[in-house]
């Protein structure tokens, strides 16, 4: 495996840290993953999921949104349409410096964001989606009824997600209040491959349900068993490339 680390320059002034992997020889495609939110381009499901599809033939890109890990920006300034923005602009990058993403794939947050960037991805082919929220309002159960109380009436508030602290201001929430997923998904017309565990305490499966019902085929739903919401299990991660790799393969040419 070829690793390289990249900056993308975006629209809004900001570098975006990314790593590239490609297989020792030739490649079948190019993936681009899209991290979990606020959790960075490094965490375990993204890197084991992604050396695995290059062990099986695929370039991955992966990178950090703004504000997350080693990119630019600060994290109260971002927003859900500034990672699907951060999204396109990466797949530029691709299409210019390497070859146009094929196949995009995104786990939870990061899942719903590659389906509200589709519209304007001509290039994918096939999408999956790992423990992803149908509806990016999902989050504010992570931020908790006093936070959001707090927000409305200062303006912002600390909030302590996974252990870590987060700035998150009104506008991340008016924003998130505006999207339309369920829309996305029914106008997104490419095979989808819906991921989801029955037991993911973080987004409940009736989310993936939610997903299934509004796409259009060809779509596809998997259980993932008992893995957790963040793929913490080295052989979940490895199964759910293995899948991604044999699904993709009929509708990406």
């Amino acid at each position: 495996m070829n690793t390289s680390t990249v900056l993308i320059n975006t629209q809004a002034g900001v570098k975006l840290s990314a790593r590239i992997d490609t297989p020792d020889g030739a490649y079948r495609a190019t993936a681009l993953f899209a991290h979990c939110f606020t959790c960075g381009k490094d965490i375990l499901a993204a890197s084991r999921i992604s050396r695995r599809l290059v062990a099986l033939g695929f370039a991955v890109l992966r990178f950090d949104f703004a504000g997350i890990g080693a990119s630019e920006g600060e994290f109260s300034d971002t927003n859900f349409s500034s990672n699907v923005q951060d999204l396109i602009e990466a797949t530029q990058w691709l299409k210019v410096n390497f070859q146009a993403p094929s196949l995009m794939i995104g786990h939870s947050l990061g899942g719903t964001a590659i389906i509200a960037a589709s519209g304007r991805i001509p290039e994918a082919q096939a999408y999956v989606t790992i423990g992803s929220p149908s509806d990016p309002r999902h989050i504010f159960n992570l931020i908790g009824s006093n936070n959001l109380h707090i927000i409305e009436q200062v303006g912002e508030a600390e909030v302590s997600l996974e252990g870590r602290p987060f700035l998150i201001k009104r506008q991340f929430l008016e924003d998130l209040t505006n999207q339309q997923l369920l829309k996305q998904i029914r106008s997104l017309h490419k095979p989808l491959l819906i991921m989801h565990a029955p037991e993911d305490q973080t987004v409940p499966i009736d989310h993936a349900t939610t997903m299934f019902h509004a796409a259009s085929h060809p779509k596809s739903f998997l259980s993932l068993g008992s893995a957790d919401h963040l793929i913490t299990n080295k052989v979940d991660a490895e199964f759910i490339a293995d899948v991604i790799a044999s699904w993709s393969g009929r509708y990406i040419k």
